[in-house]
């Protein structure tokens, strides 16, 4: 058989990503916060694109009630020349005969967009200057301060204290610390000793047996059988192996339930009051409000520049005799970014709006009752309800927050499996809520095992589910097992 060298013609069909589709595809996934930071900066860099007034709607994209787009500003074709604009303002509508177009396009004034961001940012940091909270490093520092140590003890002191973390153990090797500071082990150990006796108590400990050591000293706590309970049985106190702890001190169980109360009540991560960021609080992107019987859907966009497009450079490109060719492309294609933007936006916006309408007549039980009602749901029922593909569904639900009668939840929170009864399927987030409240109203002495909770969830909700279940929901709500929930004291 001979081979050849043949040139033939194929008709394929080809889906392309173009740059704006794939921006319009980024910004349906971000948030409403990540969005502003997204307009913020197309802002300073797009000369076309202006932030609009919150009174004024001219020249605007608007999204209504039913999630219908009204485009005040739509050009058919980029390349045409504009019908005179309206005048604005003597700053916008008037502009020299002659201008230098290289020093503008590079480095054009921000006259169009007046955000004032250097004293909104002065604001802010006085705001977290003012919020800002004790660290424990902090708190360590100024008790060394007063304590009388020497410069050499302080240089030691300040090493020693930064490498203690947000728990309040030291977290480093004293030998290597030793070295790096040129100084004895010796010395160390007895800087670190003098720190440990700071405030909070059981601070600055290598290890959680040191820390609980050193807060019954610091206590005047001098109890033997809570000393060898530390030393030799915390994994026996961790499972509450309570009778091998009395057989091994041959003493007595209630002596050494009441030992176990005591150290119970010792603080095992003493810089617990000083640690930890400050809270981050939730923004919802969308709000659901019962109207009489019907819910109503706001989309959040406090914050979210009103966007629109610049008409002094819309009246640039209507003087043709004022600019160049290569100057008019440059505008233009500004215009086209800023116009694709624009609609991208409120393109997402729309989208929003389907979904969580979708979400609303799927879930209407469930936000009319609570979770107990919510239904089992996955991306495709709404994908096939609105028409559109499930990535698309998954991408608009992803780090977005919605505010409802029944609380504030993620809307990845309204999709989820689904588990057999005797009537419809339960979604596994009400059977989850069904185990936080049987667990609640359990007796802390005698705590139902998996199996006891199996049987009870079958019994009141008729809900069939298997043991195995019941643990892995279980663990992922951070609840312990009936051993370690069940109390002595």
């Amino acid at each position: 058989m001979a081979l050849e060298l043949r040139q033939t013609l194929k008709l394929t069909q080809q889906l392309v990503m173009t740059p704006q589709l794939q921006q319009a595809i980024k910004l349906l996934q971000l948030s409403r916060l990540e969005l502003a930071d997204v307009i913020q900066h197309e802002l300073q860099e797009n000369c076309m694109l202006v932030e609009e007034p919150a009174e004024s709607s001219e020249d605007n994209l608007v999204v209504d009630a039913s999630g219908e787009v009204t485009e005040p500003f739509v050009d058919s074709s980029l390349n045409e020349n504009f019908s005179a604009p309206e005048k604005e303002s003597p700053s916008e509508q008037e502009f020299p005969e002659k201008m230098d177009w290289k020093q503008l396009l590079e480095y054009r004034a921000t006259s169009d967009y007046r955000g004032g961001f250097a004293e909104d940012e002065e604001k802010e940091e006085g705001r977290r200057i003012l919020k800002s909270s004790e660290t424990l490093a902090d708190h360590l520092l100024w008790q060394m301060q007063v304590s009388g140590f020497s410069p050499q003890e302080q240089h030691i002191g300040e090493a020693l204290i930064g490498n203690v973390d947000d728990d309040g153990y030291i977290r480093t090797n004293l030998d290597e610390l030793a070295e790096k500071l040129q100084s004895s082990i010796s010395d160390v150990e007895g800087i670190l000793e003098r720190i440990q006796q700071f405030d909070p108590p059981g601070v600055a400990a290598r290890d959680l047996i040191e820390c609980l050591i050193n807060q019954m000293n610091q206590l005047g706590i001098n109890d033997p059988i809570m000393h060898e309970i530390i030393r030799n049985h915390l994994h026996d106190l961790e499972t509450k192996n309570y009778k091998k702890i009395a057989q091994d001190l041959k003493k007595d169980m209630e002596t050494i339930l009441a030992a176990a109360k005591h150290i119970s009540m010792l603080e095992p991560k003493p810089g617990r009051p000083f640690g930890g960021t400050e809270p981050q609080y939730i923004t919802p992107d969308i709000y659901v409000y019962k109207v009489g019987d019907e819910f109503i859907i706001v989309l959040n966009d406090d914050g979210l520049p009103r966007l629109r497009i610049s008409n002094y450079y819309k009246q640039i490109l209507y003087n043709s005799e004022m600019t160049t060719e290569k100057e008019r492309e440059y505008i233009q294609d500004k215009l086209r970014s800023a116009v694709w933007l624009i609609r991208s936006i409120h393109q997402r916006q729309r989208t929003i709006y389907k979904v969580m309408k979708s979400i609303i007549q799927f879930q209407r039980d469930f936000f009319d009752k609570g979770i107990t009602c919510l239904r089992p749901m996955i991306l495709r029922d709404v994908a096939e309800d609105i028409s559109m593909h499930e990535s698309t569904i998954s991408r608009v639900t992803t780090n977005k927050y919605v505010h409802t009668p029944q609380g504030i939840f993620e809307l990845k929170f309204f999709f989820n499996s689904g588990l057999s009864s005797e009537g419809d399927d339960v979604a596994s987030e009400s059977v989850k809520d069904h185990l936080k409240k049987i667990i609640t109203k359990e007796s802390p002495s005698h705590p139902y095992s998996d199996q006891e909770i199996v049987r009870i969830i079958k019994n009141e909700h008729g809900i069939n589910i298997a043991r195995r279940t019941v643990t892995k929901y279980r663990e992922a709500l951070g609840i312990l097992s009936s051993t370690k929930r069940k109390r002595f004291f």
